[in-house]
């Protein structure tokens, strides 16, 4: 899935800003030549770039590849509810719960794929994937799925 688009990036700072914001915008997108100019009052600077999202790091692990070592899915459903259920309400959870509730709805979907890419686990799957793609780098285009099966790998074999 690639929904990759070239933009322009407008940004009006003083002058003393621009080198940092330069630099936070090339960390987070994959940026142009910055052009730079006075604003009329002549006391700030205009900064126009052209950015493209970054992509994600590869590789991308094939689901068998990224759940080879996953506890059962049944096991994964027990953990995510008891862990949701002890957090108190409102409470901002791990990184590691995110992450593990968007493998097993993964997981899940893949099971019911064959039902077509619009079903309700394969939505509920894409939609747990982008929240954790946005929580790790927001402003990353790639496919969210893959993103957390490369993230699940990673973290399982440092867990």
């Amino acid at each position: 899935m690639n929904r990759s688009a070239v933009f322009e990036i407008r940004v009006i700072c003083n002058p003393a800003d621009t080198d940092r914001v330069t630099t936070v915008l090339s960390g987070v997108f994959a940026t142009g030549a910055v052009r730079q100019y006075p604003t009329r009052d002549g006391e700030r600077t205009r900064l126009y770039v052209t950015a493209d999202h970054r992509p994600a790091p590869g590789p991308w692990p094939t689901p068998d590849e990224a759940y080879k070592h996953a506890p059962s899915i049944i096991s994964e459903i027990g953990w995510t509810t008891h862990t949701v259920a002890a957090a108190e309400c409102f409470t901002e959870l791990e990184r590691d719960y995110y992450l593990r509730k968007a493998a097993l709805l993964d997981r899940i979907a893949l099971l019911d794929e064959p039902d077509g890419p619009h079903s309700d686990a394969t939505e509920t799957a894409e939609a747990a994937a982008l929240y954790l793609l946005d929580m790790d780098q927001p402003g990353v285009i790639c496919d969210p799925r893959a993103y957390v099966r490369q993230q699940y790998a990673h973290w399982a074999t440092h867990h």
